[in-house]
């Protein structure tokens, strides 16, 4: 019985499964240009571009519905933050500049007051 109530949960979950778009933008090191690619490649599953930087869109939006890509600052209530990817977590975490090395979990509750305001490599906080 109790392989016939995860056989059916499975079905129901595979039914159900809407893979998400994975989106990048790429920071061009030569030009110094934030764009989006017509291409990536693929080398032994792991997505590669010359001279570029690829920053994965996070599947978050901002409250005015921008796309929040890694690497992107934004504000929350008057304070700037880095948005990127927290591998001891597996999640997008955010981390104040004025208080970088206490990142906190970026979730879709706290996007929606977030205003992206630019990517961190087209800043003037790249230097």
């Amino acid at each position: 019985m109790l392989v016939t109530v995860q056989t059916g949960f499975l079905k129901l979950l595979i039914m159900q499964f809407n893979p998400r778009k994975l989106l990048f933008k790429a920071w061009n090191k030569d030009t110094k240009l934030l764009m989006r690619l017509n291409s990536i490649e693929c080398i032994r599953g792991e997505l590669f571009r010359k001279n570029h930087i690829l920053l994965q869109f996070t599947g978050l939006y901002d409250e005015r519905h921008e796309e929040i890509y890694e690497m992107d600052v934004v504000l929350i209530a008057g304070e700037k933050f880095i948005v990127s990817w927290d591998g001891d977590q597996n999640g997008w975490s955010l981390a104040a500049f004025s208080q970088p090395g206490k990142p906190m979990p970026f979730l879709t509750t706290v996007s929606k007051n977030a205003i992206r305001i630019c990517n961190y490599f087209e800043s003037e906080l790249n230097v």
